[in-house]
């Protein structure tokens, strides 16, 4: 049975967290009313470490008064709860096993490449663009001549992955790459992914994200 709709929803989040990214999408795929609360990620504040005593970050979704940390879990318990549409995971056990593989391979491989190429120097900013190139297309070697991920339809490792897309304009620029050009597949999916309405209202502007991207720079010296 799906949740109520009655039932309190809370996000805590970041505008600019791709993490936080995937859990607004799954919510907007699922159709979910829910209180988004912006959070101060250099100022946290007593509800956040109530909710997430152990990472102290976000995102956290809140329902019933009970916190879900960690993106992907939360994805998942998103699409357990609210199970009458839009299906998240595959039905099939191996299936489902192979999007949470690609999901975590997402997760320990992209962000600390694009973090190089963002927020370092010299022999580790060159590695972090080599790195962030090879798995982008290792990922779209995966994606093969699919739709989506899954398939034809947007799922789970969709999801994990859109929103490190608003940072790639971003990781153009500051790395000096062009990754349509190196990836053109994966372009053409993310740019399909874009047009469901649940994708478009998560990101945020490429160049919002370039913006801020510029202000951490300064804030740590980077230039």
């Amino acid at each position: 049975m799906a949740a109520a709709k009655t039932e309190e929803v809370i996000l805590l989040d970041f505008w600019p967290s791709g993490f936080g990214m995937r859990a607004r999408i799954a919510l907007a795929e699922k159709q979910v009313k829910y209180e988004y609360r912006e959070e101060d990620i250099f100022n946290k504040n007593d509800f956040l470490l109530q909710m997430n005593p152990v990472h102290k970050k976000i995102p956290v979704l809140v329902h019933n008064g009970k916190p879900v940390c960690e993106s992907l879990i939360i994805v998942e318990y998103i699409d357990q709860v609210w199970n009458e549409t839009s299906p998240l995971l595959p039905s099939d056990p191996y299936e489902r096993a192979q999007a949470r593989f690609w999901a975590d391979y997402i997760d320990k491989k992209l962000y600390e490449p694009g973090k190089r190429i963002g927020f370092t120097k010299g022999e580790e900013h060159e590695q972090g663009k080599k790195d962030y190139i090879e798995i982008l297309k290792t990922l779209e070697g995966q994606l093969g001549n699919k739709s989506y991920f899954g398939g034809e339809s947007f799922g789970f490792v969709d999801i994990a992955l859109i929103p490190f897309y608003c940072w790639f304009h971003t990781n153009e620029i500051f790395g000096n790459i062009k990754i349509e050009s190196e990836c053109p597949k994966l372009i053409a999916w993310a740019k399909r992914c874009m047009e469901k309405e649940s994708v478009a209202k998560s990101l945020p502007d490429e160049n919002k994200i370039y913006e801020y991207a510029c202000f951490l720079r300064k804030k740590f010296g980077i230039e």
